[in-house]
């Protein structure tokens, strides 16, 4: 038998729930993986109130992300041997000690990468990726705003902005956090806490506001990330850690300057296997240079998945989070 977390009914961290689940053997395109680190992130949260329906239904094995070696591979597996060091972002199933899972969905952890850093930026990092580099292609000189600048997918993107050559503006809830976000590429940090956000970019860009602004806190800085943007601006609303976004007058973003909004998700962007290998490398390279880098700043034993959780919600957290089985 093995260890794993599961939610058999939803609701608050405390539904977690540590116990033996039988993980059994790899089947067609299936890899067997142990894993040596879980990654928490927010996403984990939704779906263990039920904010995101899971896929399979309860009970569920919570987790996105993790990383760990190859014990055993099923019919028609290629590109993998037993004992390699492996790495993932989706589907659900991360919290446990062993899993399955199809084998397309794992990359290859280059040397000079450790587990512990895949497992912690696979799904903030390749979400970082595909926000500066694909939903819209940053280039040097372009303007930016992060929400969450603090949190793990607002560490790796301040840094990788830089590295393009943006200017980066980032928002964080405490003196602490703005410390810390300066710290990791953002050129101007925006304490939301006792500054009007939308005032103060208007007064570090001299009214030129921003090419694009990345919100993943939702309901409380929407309304405010519209008015942080130039004419033909794009908001990328990627969470909503505050809660959901109200439903949209279209009328408003005409009247702003004809703005642009989209709701991506990482998932979609690396459907198809040459997008996940793209993506990852494109992330392994910027760690490995030096360009990134990876700051897991709290660890729990996976048994304590729900302090872990608490802790997240209670915005307690920074940078990367990491489950150890």
């Amino acid at each position: 038998m093995s260890k794993a977390i599961r939610v058999h009914e939803h609701g608050g961290p405390d539904v977690l729930v540590y116990e033996d689940v039988q993980v059994g053997q790899p089947g067609p395109g299936e890899a067997l993986i142990r894993h040596t680190a879980i990654g928490l992130n927010y996403l984990d949260t939704y779906y263990r109130t039920g904010l995101y329906p899971a896929p399979n239904g309860l009970p569920l094995v919570p987790g996105n992300e993790g990383a760990g070696i190859v014990e055993g591979l099923g019919d028609g597996v290629s590109g993998f041997r037993v004992g390699d060091r492996v790495a993932y972002v989706g589907p659900l199933g991360a919290y446990a000690e062993q899993r399955l899972i199809p084998a397309d969905r794992l990359v290859t952890i280059p040397d000079g990468v450790s587990d512990e850093q895949a497992a912690a930026m696979m799904l903030q990092g390749m979400t970082a990726e595909y926000l500066l580099r694909r939903t819209f292609a940053v280039k040097a000189g372009d303007t930016i705003l992060c929400h969450a600048a603090a949190g793990g997918v607002g560490l790796i993107l301040g840094q990788w902005a830089k590295h393009i050559g943006a200017t980066a503006i980032g928002t964080a809830g405490s003196p602490e956090k703005v410390e810390l976000a300066k710290a990791h590429g953002y050129d101007h940090v925006i304490n939301y806490s006792n500054e009007d956000f939308v005032a103060r970019v208007h007064e570090i860009t001299g009214g030129g506001k921003c090419d694009v602004v990345y919100d993943s806190v939702g309901k409380d800085t929407y309304e405010g990330s519209l008015d942080c943007l130039k004419p033909r601006g794009l908001l990328v609303t990627f969470g909503q850690s505050s809660g959901p976004i109200p439903p949209i007058n279209l009328g408003v973003l005409s009247q702003k300057g004809s703005l642009f909004v989209t709701r991506p998700t990482l998932f979609t962007y690396i459907a198809k296997r040459d997008e996940l290998e793209t993506s990852a490398a494109a992330l392994f390279d910027v760690v490995k240079t030096g360009a990134v880098k990876i700051n897991i700043n709290q660890r729990y034993k996976l048994s304590d998945a729900a302090q872990a959780h608490r802790d997240l919600e209670g915005r307690k957290t920074t940078g990367a989070t990491l489950l150890l089985p």
